[in-house]
């Protein structure tokens, strides 16, 4: 990483405080073992990508220069967020209630990271990176904006990574999306429709005369 004393990509989060937290709660040999094998990865891969813009929401955390975290919440129909190449991605900051504490924070420090959370597959993507604002720019934002989805785009976010990570799906509760929910109770309803029509037509068939089945009595 250029301009960066870290020596695996992990060590975005891995600091000396973190690691030794680890060796003193018993951790840090795993760890090292999973930095000498590649750490975590720097670039967007296929999968990731796919998991990326299935999302339709998203927790983008920032600091000010006093160290103060601040954890936004950021949604909107599946494939807002937007996969520009395989170390950016980019997403429509749509009006919110105007506080602009995420651009007070970007302006000051642009050391952010993006937490993904898919409750219905008990997945989470933890990607740490550097996050701009684009203000003015129509053709960018025509680009990110989704056709047909009732929104005002106020300007543009760009976050390029540093590394990710995808976490063990333990302790994650499963829930789902009400949409999703709808859709398989529609589905339901019909194939249950469908088992009704088709018990009706057996009902009203003809029965078989008497003795048509078998052989005559012995």
């Amino acid at each position: 990483m250029p301009g960066s004393t870290r020596t695996h990509a992990s060590d975005v989060a891995f600091t000396r405080s973190v690691k030794s937290v680890q060796a003193r709660k018993g951790s840090r040999n795993a760890y090292a073992r999973m930095e000498e094998n590649g750490s975590w990865q720097t670039r967007i891969t296929p999968e990731l990508a796919s998991f990326i813009e299935a999302q339709s929401s998203v927790f983008l955390a920032t600091t000010n220069l006093d160290g103060q975290p601040y954890i936004q919440h950021r949604g909107g129909p599946a494939g807002f967020l937007r996969v520009l190449d395989d170390r950016l991605i980019g997403f429509v900051d749509f009006t919110g209630n105007r506080q602009y504490i995420t651009l007070g924070n970007l302006a000051d420090n642009p050391k952010a990271c993006l937490f993904l959370m898919d409750y219905a597959h008990r997945r989470r993507v933890k990607i740490w990176g550097e996050a701009r604002v684009v203000e003015g720019d129509a053709d960018l934002t025509e680009k990110l904006m989704l056709q047909g989805y009732r929104a005002r785009a106020e300007q543009v976010i760009l976050f390029t990574i540093s590394a990710w990570d995808a976490n063990c799906s333990q302790h994650i509760p499963q829930r789902f999306d009400a949409a999703d929910v709808a859709a398989a109770l529609a589905e339901r309803d019909e194939r249950i429709r469908a088992m009704e029509a088709e018990i009706e037509r057996l009902r009203h068939l003809p029965s078989a005369p008497s003795g048509a089945l078998g052989g005559s009595a012995a």
